[in-house]
């Protein structure tokens, strides 16, 4: 998975929605778009894009389709966003470094 794609998919706020409904477990298309202000035939399209982009996965029981977080691609988006945070930490310790050695 690219993390671009990832990132474009959860753009949109629905699509944000649907992927941050599934924390707490697999669940099917029905309980997914319950509440939310669009069908269930755009939930589904919703979770074609992020399963495409590597967010999901689904597994079929019965005449039912069940989506879940798919970790491989939530820790390769995840990878991605850590290096900026050890970038950004690594240049908050050179800077108080050169302050400390600055006031000596």
């Amino acid at each position: 998975m690219a993390y671009g794609a990832a990132i474009a998919a959860l753009a949109d706020p629905t699509r944000r929605t649907v992927f941050e409904r599934l924390r707490g477990g697999p669940q099917a298309v029905a309980e997914l778009a319950r509440g939310l202000p669009v069908s269930r035939p755009a939930v589904s399209q919703h979770l074609k894009v992020l399963k495409e982009a590597g967010l999901v996965r689904d597994r079929r029981q019965g005449t039912r389709r069940y989506y879940s977080v798919d970790g491989d691609g939530l820790a390769e988006l995840r990878d991605y966003f850590e290096r900026f945070w050890e970038e950004a930490l690594t240049a908050f310790k050179d800077a108080a470094e050169r302050e400390e050695g600055e006031d000596e």
